[in-house]
């Protein structure tokens, strides 16, 4: 979606971040799918989420020094990731109680920790107030933060584990549907973005939003939408590349699918290019060479997550 050409030193370094950043995802994919080492459904990839939480969380910290708000890192963080591993938890628990993971309940954990962690944010402003007019406004920024990672996270951690019922003769009662669901939302997301920095630096002229980001072009986002579209008939219906061994696809089928993903990827695109201009910022950081921060890694799953996790759920054989 990006209309300016990028020089060959900062693309070389997207090629090589992003090389590197795949590599590790594969490697902690196949672990939590073949259950390495007896781990359980998702606890593989935990860690992965729980850096992308502390990246994210430090990086709004930063941006928002630039505004003058001092955001108080300790709890945030926890509370940040204590949302989606009330999900993962929780979800255990329940099976181990009931043999049942119920994936909008499992949800309801995440709203626990939530309400906890909103309610932390506020006692510690009440303990540690200061003379300097911000309580307010660093309540309001870091409820912001908590929710805007936290609540996203806690769906895509309910992707991993989303399980539908009565799948075949053969297989009755809850089925984990593996970790295909999680892999669709990244892949379908991220083949988006990428099929819209390839066209939109190539080809794109007419401006997306200028007010919001003036690099993103009206042809950058056709194709990022042809990108996600592709990618999810390859990963929904190519049953020879993607044997998931469970013949089921998401709400709507794969073309539902795709729009609904790709667009909302996009929405969550534009919105961290909105929080980025409102508190002066080019990239949310530098921790990943030419891809910037965690927050422009991961901005575009943020929206796409809850999406995706619906449109699982309600799977259909």
């Amino acid at each position: 979606m990006k209309r300016n050409s990028t020089s060959f030193a900062t693309l070389g370094s997207r090629f090589i971040v992003s090389g590197t950043l795949i590599t590790c995802f594969t490697a902690l994919a196949w672990a939590d799918s073949t259950g390495f080492l007896g781990g359980l459904p998702g606890w593989w990839l935990l860690p992965i989420l729980i850096l992308l939480a502390i990246g994210g969380v430090n990086e709004f910290i930063a941006l928002y020094m630039k505004r003058g708000i001092r955001l108080r890192g300790g709890i945030l963080c926890v509370g940040v990731i204590a949302i989606f591993l009330a999900v993962a938890v929780g979800t255990q628990a329940m099976v181990s109680d009931t043999g049942d993971a119920a994936p909008v309940a499992a949800l309801s954990w995440a709203a626990l920790a939530t309400a906890i962690a909103v309610g932390s944010l506020f006692v510690q402003e009440v303990l540690l107030a200061r003379k300097d007019d911000q309580d307010l406004d660093r309540l309001a920024a870091s409820i912001f933060v908590l929710t805007y990672l936290g609540l996203p996270m806690a769906f895509m951690v309910g992707l991993r584990l989303v399980t539908i019922d009565n799948l075949g003769p053969e297989q009755t009662g809850p089925q984990y549907l593996g970790i295909i669901p999680l892999l669709s939302l990244i892949t379908v997301v991220k083949a988006g973005d990428i099929f819209a920095y390839l066209v939109g630096s190539a080809f794109g002229r007419i401006p997306l939003m200028p007010k919001i980001s003036p690099g993103k072009t009206w042809e950058g986002a056709v194709a990022s939408l042809t990108g996600s579209l592709f990618t999810a008939w390859l990963i929904i219906q190519s049953s020879l590349i993607f044997k998931t061994g469970l013949l089921v696809q998401p709400f709507g089928g794969w073309i539902t699918f795709g729009l609904c993903v790709g667009l909302s990827g996009m929405a969550g695109d534009l919105a961290e290019s909105l929080i980025k201009r409102e508190l002066k910022a080019k990239d949310s950081g530098k921790s990943l060479g030419g891809l910037g921060g965690a927050l422009d890694l991961i901005d575009s799953l943020l929206f796409a997550a809850p999406v995706a996790w619906f449109l699982w759920v309600n799977a259909s054989v």
